[in-house]
């Protein structure tokens, strides 16, 4: 079986920026080992997967190691892909996934993911977290992810997390953070337990990372940069209780695969 693979670098104006994903459609679903077979052999932090469904298409997706129920910087692939080249011609897409309904809307170069609200709430998190850390954060919060809100902008850009500690994570990863001068705020993740030691860019992490800012700098619209090695630019907005966020993509490579 031959099967078309694009690799999108999401929330990228450039090739070499921004987090690539793999994008594989489907006419229908391979079995579930296959799709996570196929995930491994990718060797990025997410593989997409999407059938058509009836008002749009579904869509799941797959780190090396395992299938998780949100993913943002694949889903923004994954409509890149639908628009450029699989000749969807509307201006909206909607996909069902495990986390609801999600759509991904055009303006020019500018894709905006629609995503549910997270809010996080204070908490204390297993100490081997916290003790991966060097320096430790000013405050602990608690969605999806845990996030570690610090001091200022070279606490996330200097930090070098124990991974091994982090491993440990009963939840699916940790989100460094802290406001910034040049943009609104910055960010890292890591989620060494799913197979992922620091994702480039992670459009889920906005859906909890948003409502905290957004509340302690008293704004709607705010621009985001993750600070990997890659890089990245994030836009949001809020509508009732989504977030929208929005970046760019480039195609870095298209192929087919055989399995």
């Amino acid at each position: 079986m031959r099967l078309d693979l694009y690799q999108v670098d999401a929330f990228a104006n450039t090739v070499f920026t921004g987090n690539p994903a793999a994008i594989c459609p489907l006419d229908s679903w391979l079995a579930d080992d296959v799709l996570l077979r196929i995930a491994a052999e990718n060797n990025l932090s997410e593989t997409a997967f999407f059938i058509p469904s009836t008002d749009g298409f579904h869509i799941r997706w797959f780190t090396p190691l395992t299938e998780v129920a949100l993913c943002g910087h694949a889903t923004l692939a994954s409509a890149y892909v639908l628009f450029e080249f699989l000749g969807y011609t509307q201006q909206l897409i909607h996909f069902e996934s495990k986390s609801g309904p999600l759509t991904v809307s055009r303006n020019d170069d500018l894709l905006t993911l629609n995503f549910p609200s997270q809010p996080a709430t204070q908490c204390s998190p297993p100490e081997n977290l916290l003790n991966a850390f060097p320096t430790k954060p000013i405050l602990i919060l608690k969605s999806e992810d845990y996030i570690f809100v610090f001091e200022n902008e070279q606490d996330v850009l200097n930090a070098t997390p124990n991974l091994e500690q982090l491993k440990e994570n009963d939840l699916r990863g940790v989100i460094i953070t802290a406001a910034s001068e040049q943009y609104d705020f910055v960010c890292r993740f890591f989620a060494p337990n799913c197979g992922i030691d620091e994702d480039p860019v992670t459009g889920s992490a906005y859906t909890q990372l948003y409502p905290y800012w957004s509340e302690i700098l008293n704004k709607t619209k705010m621009h985001a940069h993750q600070l990997s090695k890659r890089g990245g630019d994030v836009w949001l907005d809020q509508n009732q209780d989504r977030v929208l966020i929005s970046g760019k993509a480039v195609l870095y490579m298209c192929g087919k695969i055989n399995i």
